[in-house]
Order: structure tokens, then sequence, then C-alpha cells
């Protein structure tokens, strides 16, 4: 059958099946230039740091190998990032104080608020108890724009 009778997915699939039938490769010779297989006979990783001991000058890589425990990456990783070097706080980062804490006003300034309260807002008469004392200090208030010149 030629490729252009052939729908392209049955093609595909048949290409599928062909390449999962077909025989592995064989092992590279020791002698021949071609690339190792792996090892068979890999040795054990070399013993991890005591994970007590770590400093920032430590090596972390082999913590971070493909065959190490989640939970040990996990500490180790914990054990630096807990080092006031690596510990910072962004000081722009939004949201970063703690505003569910109240802060009282002091008590000085609350004194001094009193105080001004005291000098600003005299016990003054109100304005209507003026006007009843003095007939002649009540006069309307002249327009912004100064039409009640013009209306006289």
């Amino acid at each position: 059958m030629s490729q252009a009778d052939e729908p392209f997915l049955s093609r595909w699939s048949r290409k599928k099946v062909e390449a999962r039938e077909e025989p592995a490769p064989p092992a590279a010779d020791e002698g021949s230039n071609a690339p190792l297989a792996p090892a068979t006979n890999a040795e054990p990783p070399a013993p991890l740091q005591a994970i007590e001991t770590l400093t920032t000058e430590s090596d972390f890589k082999p913590f971070m190998g493909a065959n190490v425990a989640p939970e040990t990456r996990r500490a180790a990783l914990k054990k630096l990032f807990a080092d006031p070097h690596y510990n910072v706080h962004d000081p722009f980062e939004a949201y970063m104080g703690d505003y569910t804490k109240e802060d009282p006003i002091p008590l000085d300034m609350i004194k001094r608020l009193n105080h001004a309260r005291s000098v600003l807002f005299e016990d003054k008469p109100p304005v209507e108890q003026v006007a009843a004392a003095d007939p002649q200090a009540e006069s309307k208030p002249e327009p912004l724009d100064g039409a009640a010149k013009h209306d006289a």
C-alpha cells in the first residue's frame, strides 16, 4: 500500500507498532566509541552530611539528587533558608505589616488634642445669641459674586 492511499492515522498507528516490535540495539562494546549504556553495578551514592552540621558554606548539591528522600531534601533546604542571610523579608512586599493589631493613640497625644480643643474652641456664645442681643449686628451676608452691589 502506498503512502498516498493510506490514511494518516492508520499509517501513524502502523509505524508505532513497527517501532515497538523492533529489537533493541545491541549494547556497546567497551572498545567502541559508542556511548556507554547505563552501568548496572552503579556504586551507591556517598553518604550525606548530617543535617545538623550544615552551614551556608556547605555543599547542598548531594541533597538535591533524585535518589534522596523528599523529607531529607526538605530538611536540608529548611536548614539552609533558616539562616539569617536568606531569611530577610522584602520591605516593599505588599501587605507585609500586620494590620490586625490595633495601634492605640498614646496618652501624651490625647492630652495635646484636649489642649488644642480648649484653645481653638473656646466657650463662645452661639451666633444666634449674639444676634438677639445686638439687632444691628445682624446683617445679610454679601454674595460672593458681588451681585448685591448692583441691585441697590
